[in-house]
């Protein structure tokens, strides 16, 4: 059945009952254009500081799919944000808009989601899941075409949450201390005329550029902003650039399909858009495609082993017998690598990772490269004129035959004048500060370390059973 939304096209607001005010979708192209943040190196710590230019407006909020409980979640969520956030403007996806919208008195935006990543990638200042890592892996794909990505604050509601930084139950803490990272003042003091001035007249220019102190005097509630040296921490986790190209070197990446209905469209590449990668093949309507966790080839539901040739920086690596082929990065080092048998890499370790699905040879181990290592993977011509489906982040496919390539590489992190670009920025939970530990923000809380102890049960006494 067609939705609302869809059945309306692309007006600007959409009423979905008379009955209840302010029940409402609009179409998130209405909404201002999104804030980029400003993420800070410091000498204290290997993650980056979140510094916002101004209040975040624009919040998508990703519950996980058919989960009938973080659903709920996520309603209450929204009407705490609305409550204590009056400015903000909450995003969802066009599925998720319609299940919730009658739910919530106050309007939300969406858009079709053949229009979702051109229009996110403009509009949302930052993103919320709530879910399992699977739904940080949805939300990383709706900006699957672009250089920059919002900040990702993730509630680890699902199966597995080795991506997750926070449990629900800590939702209000969390989304303060993301929203207000880079206001230097208390909030109490927002509000105060004589407090704003004084503020102003002892704040640096840089500072001010960071934190304009009446900008956030609309929030609700008590507590105090998190200040210049108490920021949200980021991990930038970086992605793989990928590209798939026909037998004759043309760039077919606007052929891939999603792999579920509930997954976006590409949709179609802006010139004027500068976000979206400009190096293009000649007559090809689609960037690269950035993968945070892997890009496989295997051999389906063939009962044959797939052949493939691996080519590393333009030298013939190997000829790959085996189940299939998987390069992924470092977050994608706990995912599917390593079932197959790969390295888990800390996430801060700028590399890309060869792992062999189930080889026949067991002199083919698996591989850690530099980051920028260009990789390419091509089907044998022995491959008996198979089919073989190629997989980005599980989230994309496409099928790829003799003569055809995929192209992979790391993408590449760089400071510019209006900020960082590339990789994906998780905001990381601040170390707890313990009484007269004044420094215990400058820690970084390694959460990779508690999720190797936690998930993957390291240091886990050899015969004990599982808690």
């Amino acid at each position: 059945m067609t939705s609302p939304l869809g059945r309306l096209g692309r007006q600007s607001v959409r009423f979905f009952s008379i009955s209840a005010a302010r029940r409402e979708i609009i179409d998130v192209a209405s909404l201002s254009n999104r804030i980029v943040p400003h993420y800070q190196q410091t000498k204290t710590s290997s993650l980056l500081s979140l510094h916002w230019p101004s209040p975040p407006r624009n919040i998508l909020l990703m519950p996980k799919l058919h989960a009938p409980q973080v659903t709920i979640s996520a309603i209450e969520f929204a009407k705490h944000i609305h409550s204590n956030y009056p400015n903000l403007n909450l995003v969802f996806e066009s599925h998720i808009a319609d299940e919730v919208h009658e739910k919530l008195p106050f309007p939300i935006y969406t858009t079709n989601p053949s229009d979702a990543p051109a229009q996110f990638a403009k509009k949302i200042d930052l993103v919320t899941t709530m879910g399992g890592d699977g739904t940080i892996l949805r939300a990383a794909s709706l900006f699957s075409t672009h250089n920059s990505v919002p900040p990702i604050l993730s509630f680890s509601m699902g199966t597995l949450g080795f991506l997750g930084e926070w449990k629900f139950e800590e939702h209000r803490r969390a989304f303060r201390e993301c929203y207000m990272s880079g206001c230097s003042v208390t909030m109490e003091d927002l509000v105060a005329p004589h407090t704003k001035a004084s503020v102003t007249g002892h704040q640096s220019d840089e500072q001010l550029n960071h934190a304009l102190p009446g900008a956030w005097d609309e929030v609700r509630g008590n507590g105090k902003c998190m200040g210049l040296n108490r920021t949200s921490k980021i991990l930038l986790r970086n992605r793989l650039r990928v590209g798939i190209y026909d037998s004759e070197g043309r760039n077919i990446n606007n052929h891939i399909v999603p792999t579920s209905m509930s997954e976006p469209t590409l949709g179609h590449h802006d010139p004027d858009d500068p976000d979206q990668h400009p190096r293009l093949i000649s007559g090809s309507g689609t960037p690269y495609l950035h993968a945070i966790n892997e890009v496989s080839i295997d051999r389906g539901a063939h009962p044959h082993l797939a052949i493939i040739d691996i080519f590393v920086n333009g030298h013939f690596l190997t000829e790959a017998v085996a189940d299939g082929i998987l390069i992924s990065t470092p977050t994608g080092s706990t995912a599917y690598s390593l079932s197959a048998g790969g390295s888990i890499v800390h996430p801060l370790v700028k590399s890309l990772l060869i792992t062999p699905i189930s080889p026949r040879s067991l002199s083919f181990r698996p591989l850690v490269l530099p980051l920028h290592t260009k990789v390419v993977l091509k089907l044998s011509k022995r491959n008996r004129g198979r089919e073989l489906p190629v997989s980005i982040d599980g989230k994309r496919r496409l099928g790829v035959t003799i003569g055809m390539e995929v192209r992979v590489e790391g993408e590449k992190l760089e400071k510019t004048p209006d900020g960082w670009r590339g990789g994906v920025p998780c905001v990381i939970r601040a170390a707890s500060r313990s009484d007269g530990d004044s420094e215990a923000f400058g820690k970084d809380d390694d959460s990779w370390v508690g999720g190797l102890n936690g998930l993957l049960k390291f240091n886990f006494p050899f015969g004990a059973d599982a808690q």
